[in-house]
């Protein structure tokens, strides 16, 4: 029975966080060595980037694999499984002799790692009441977001003075640390479930009827689509911000950092919200602000009056609403899931990367060299993020238990 308070388990949040933070970080930190790593091993950096590709396939159709293991044999286990996998993939990256067997070894490595992702949003579930849940996880988000901040320029640093390999190196040692906390801190939430088939019929059966919960599948959708306004940033901001407007890879790193910063604010900012009012109303609201804010941000680049400042804070602002939206809508799908915690953080979780991997391959597509593409596949994901709460309350949510809905009277979370 859920029961631990987030003011007396720090220790448990930050282990938790860590292990949310597995795929971002993997992510971002060997981003700036992807010209070192074409030329020791004399391939193109377009080459490299299906090392990203893998990684985004494997972290997406990878929590569907744990979620059935996490209600079969507890959460512990599969989580030792993952991390191991993790572990051992990241040697492989290391001593990659190829760019084939580093497109492999990323995809193992994300298969491992995602078992993080999987494991630490059902154990929230476990763990904590469930009117404290939005409140921890906007902690997890923070954790997470700091991610954006420190990966990119460490990644940097130890390319330019050691080599990649050791960037890969320094992953090895952080999923170490994160092994070791999750062994010493972080409690058994779920017992073992041995009546639950592993069996495939049974497994999609599961999902099936995860996927048919009306109140799940409305905030999992308004949440996965409005993150899809995120993947959008990171994938159109680059050249935004660096073909369009011309400034250095340092300067593009401290914007980088600035609107990481303004998400952290944010997501701290919703556990004051939740003192005053229910994550339902603060969903409707951030939400709303989002898909305004992304229009107008539209019709400032068809009419041409975007400039770097005005980009960087509707940018800011746009996101920032990201730290009101996500942690409402996660805890608020996972809330009826008690008894089904583990699929239902599977499907998020994948759900999630799909949505977010088809939008920033659809600014890929869609680039022209201005800020138009990404101004609209972000303002995009905000208004449809909208519409899907607004009609998914109204049409779906009629008969849900309005105790799943209430998150008043909300302490105040301990700020990390």
């Amino acid at each position: 029975m859920p029961h631990t308070t987030t003011n007396k388990k720090f220790p448990v949040i930050l282990i938790m966080g860590l292990l949310t933070a597995i795929g971002p970080l993997s992510i971002d930190m060997y981003l700036p060595a992807f010209p070192s790593i074409a030329r020791s091993l004399h391939t193109t950096v377009a080459e490299v980037t299906l090392s990203l590709s893998s990684f985004f396939i494997g972290i997406s159709g990878g929590q569907l694999i744990y979620g059935p293991l996490l209600e079969r044999y507890g959460r512990k286990r599969p989580l030792y499984f993952g991390l191991s996998l993790y572990f051992l993939a990241s040697f492989g990256c290391a001593l990659a002799p190829s760019v084939n067997s580093l497109i492999v070894f990323r995809l193992f490595q994300a298969l491992g790692g995602c078992a993080g992702m999987v494991a630490a949003r059902a154990m929230v579930r476990d763990l904590f009441d469930v009117k404290e849940n939005a409140k921890v996880f906007s902690m997890l988000m923070l954790v997470v977001a700091v991610s954006p901040i420190i990966a990119p320029t460490l990644g940097g640093y130890i390319t330019a003075a050691f080599g990649w390999r050791y960037v890969f190196a320094v992953l090895i040692l952080v999923i170490l640390l994160i092994l070791i906390g999750t062994h010493f801190f972080l409690p058994e939430s779920k017992k073992p479930d041995p009546s639950f088939s592993l069996r495939p019929a049974s497994i999609l059966k599961n999902f099936a009827s995860v996927l048919r919960h009306r109140q799940f599948m409305t905030y999992t959708l308004t949440g996965a689509i409005s993150y899809g306004g995120l993947y959008a940033y990171v994938g159109g901001s680059p050249s935004v911000f660096m073909e369009l407007f011309k400034v250095s890879e340092s300067a593009f790193g401290l914007i980088f950092s600035l609107v990481a910063a303004g998400i952290i604010g944010a997501s701290q900012l919703n556990n004051l919200a939740l003192r005053y009012y229910p994550g339902e109303k603060i969903i409707r609201f951030a939400s709303f602000c989002q898909s305004l804010l992304g229009m107008l941000f539209v019709c400032l680049v068809l009419l041409h009056w975007n400039n770097l400042v005005l980009t960087i804070l509707f940018a800011l602002l746009f996101l920032g609403c990201q730290g009101f939206v996500f942690p409402n809508a996660t805890a608020l799908a996972l809330a009826p899931m008690g008894h089904n915690a583990g699929n239902a953080s599977a499907l998020i979780g994948a759900i999630q990367m799909s949505i977010g991997a088809g939008a920033a391959a659809v600014i890929s597509l869609v680039q022209n060299q201005t800020a138009l593409p990404m101004a609209i596949v972000m303002t995009s994901c905000a208004v449809v993020a909208f519409l899907v709460f607004v009609f998914g309350h109204k049409f779906l949510l009629q008969r849900v238990d309005e105790s799943l809905l209430q998150q008043r009277d909300v302490e105040m979370a301990t700020t990390l």
